[in-house]
């Protein structure tokens, strides 16, 4: 028979821990998002539809994002036992500097649509974290301000060829001048991508008024308090060069440039020069023979060209034929820490997130930003440890495995792939991945 006796309220009080009342709206539903997806949830309730579609959406039927996120989805991890790890150096060198974690803020234009602190609250984040900022050619800041907000930290500025070549020196002059150590020369956008949700919604920069945009805005009265009471929306960097945004959009993608635009910028640049956008391997492999510093794969978060390549995917074989020669890193569809881990694994030497962090900005501004960092630092430490690894550099291909989901029956030269042959539920040790 069990005793039973009345309860001892002693005892009670040492198992009943009463949580402190927070009284501070945002910090309260930032403390409770444990994920960059409650981020995101938390943001979707925030933001007007307009605004928060041009982040999360993607090209047409949004493929690439699916399948990208689907392929970090699909990774097995194996650990090591008995093999301590009670603490984890999550720090890297990357491109002639330091950074605090395996990651970095990818750029993003329209920044202070999403949420009006825009790219100041993201640098002067990353700046805190240690990790380096990547301000967009269509950002809502202009470079002098970004680094006034990160004085001491990494910033990184992504360049778009402009049609009138003289706007992207001018910015290239500008961002060297401000102290900028990498410049990001983006090759994925000769035209811009049909991003129809954007399209659906009418959106434009700056929003027009419709009954659909008022009525979405009555139960966000707070975004449109920060829209309307804080400094006018436009390209910052490019406000001087003059035309409408639709113009200075239509300006920044131009089907003609070629590698002798690479060649002007890399004589202009005295920092180090990365590709964002590259999406085989023997693009991969011409680049690094032109002697830039590294590679980004990456297919613009699925927002250009829809079913194009996972960049995930390509990354053993990108890191096989160039690795040694440069430095492979890797985007489009981060949203773990766990991520980013399988992506260094795989040999890349770092990543860039960009809707993560936007997911951040939209649910609590700068505080938000220091949240999604945050999570995906803690989610890199778990990772690491439960691996039985306590550096980064002990991360190996055997540490991963890419589940076959997709397997291509055909490869570009005709050749049946040896993979084609396997059903799609077989998994193929990404060590050996083709």
């Amino acid at each position: 028979m069990v005793q039973r006796q009345l309860p001892n309220p002693a005892e009670l009080l040492e198992l009943m821990q009463f949580k402190k009342p927070e009284f501070d709206g945002r910090t309260r539903r930032l403390s409770g998002a444990l994920t960059i997806a409650d981020l995101r949830a938390i943001a979707h309730r925030r933001t007007p539809k307009a605004a928060f579609d041009y982040t999360d959406g993607a090209a047409e039927g949004e493929l690439s994002l699916a399948r990208a996120r689907q392929a970090f989805e699909d990774v097995e991890f194996h650990p090591g036992i008995l093999r301590p790890a009670p603490s984890v150096d999550m720090s890297v060198e990357i491109l002639g500097g330091p950074s605090a974690l395996p990651f970095g803020i990818a750029p993003t234009g329209f920044t202070r649509l999403m949420q009006t602190e825009g790219e100041i609250a993201g640098a002067s984040a990353a700046g805190a974290a240690g990790i380096p900022f990547t301000l967009s050619t269509l950002g809502t800041t202009s470079i002098e301000d970004v680094k006034a907000a990160n004085p001491q930290g990494r910033n990184w500025f992504q360049l778009y060829v402009m049609r009138q070549r003289e706007i992207s020196y001018g910015l290239v002059e500008r961002a060297a001048a401000a102290g900028f150590d990498t410049l990001m020369f983006t090759v994925d956008t000769p035209v811009a991508g049909a991003r129809l949700r954007d399209k659906r919604n009418g959106f434009s920069i700056p929003p027009q008024l419709s009954i659909g945009t008022i009525l979405n805005a009555i139960p966000r009265p707070w975004w449109w308090f920060d829209f309307l009471t804080t400094p006018k929306l436009e390209f910052a960097s490019l406000s001087s060069t003059g035309g409408t945004v639709g113009e200075l959009l239509d300006a920044a993608m131009d089907p003609t440039i070629s590698y002798d635009d690479l060649e002007v910028i890399r004589e202009m640049w005295p920092g180090k020069l990365v590709v964002k956008g590259v999406q085989n391997v023997e693009d991969s492999v011409a680049l690094i023979e032109r002697g830039v510093d590294g590679i980004i794969l990456s297919n613009h978060g699925g927002r250009q060209l829809d079913r194009a390549p996972v960049p995930f995917h390509l990354l053993p074989q990108v890191v096989r034929e160039v690795g040694k020669d440069a430095t492979v890193m890797v985007d489009t569809g981060i949203m773990n820490g766990a991520d980013i881990v399988a992506s260094v694994a795989l040999g890349a030497k770092f990543a860039l997130v960009g809707r993560a962090y936007l997911y951040g900005l939209m649910a609590g501004g700068r505080q938000g930003v220091d949240r999604a960092i945050d999570i995906l630092r803690a989610e890199i430490e778990r990772t690491m440890k439960l691996l039985g690894v306590s550096e980064l550099s002990e991360l190996t291909p055997k540490h991963v495995t890419q589940l076959t989901r997709l397997a291509p029956i055909a490869t570009p030269s005709g050749r049946r792939p040896r993979s084609a042959t396997r059903p799609s539920t077989t998994r193929t040790p990404a060590q050996k991945a083709t």
